[in-house]
């Protein structure tokens, strides 16, 4: 069996981390409905079952990804075997105690391994050593096995940005309380 190791990201990582492959495949998505009226608005999310899987693109600039990392207040890479086979970003937001995931990427070699809740369990550690309350984990709406993963660790869906991503996808937030 694979040994697996959770550490903070070394600047020799970047490079590897570039040259994943950040795409995900999904049988189905969250489709918004929105109705406005004068009184009020509506948004309800349905899960919808595709005629066949689309590959979903990453929502960020991969060539802008390594200056966006700097600006983090924490990143961790995962390996297996010494090999590099995913990471985790993570954004403190002021003074708000929540803590924001960004960017939860597993490379596709080494994905439905565990390696995604072991960096999702590092990230809640980190959050709660550092007295944060809230958790937020942030994905497209098309990205079905990041939904999935948020519901299986316990996130609730807590709301959603419409066009959010240069790809004018939804953005969708899961949070979780942590003690």
């Amino acid at each position: 069996m694979p040994e697996l190791q959770i550490r903070p990201t070394l600047p020799t990582d970047i490079p590897r981390l570039m040259g994943f492959d950040h795409s995900v495949t999904s049988e189905s998505v969250w489709q918004l409905e929105l109705r406005r009226d004068t009184a009020q608005s509506t948004a309800t999310f349905r899960e919808v079952r595709l005629p066949r899987s689309i590959s979903v693109f990453y929502p960020r600039n991969p060539f802008a990804l390594a200056d966006d990392w700097q600006k983090h207040s924490m990143m961790y890479s995962a390996l297996l075997d010494q090999d590099i086979a995913g990471y985790l970003c993570l954004l403190e937001r002021g003074m708000d105690s929540v803590i924001c995931i960004t960017d939860l990427v597993v490379n596709t070699t080494h994905r439905r391994q565990g390696l995604a809740g072991a960096l999702l369990n590092a990230a809640q550690d980190w959050a709660a050593a550092r007295s944060h309350r809230r958790i937020l984990l942030e994905m497209q709406s098309k990205n079905l096995p990041a939904i999935r993963l948020a519901q299986k660790f316990g996130y609730e869906f807590c709301g959603y940005n419409d066009q959010c991503y240069l790809t004018q996808d939804v953005a969708l937030f899961f949070a979780k309380a942590l003690k």
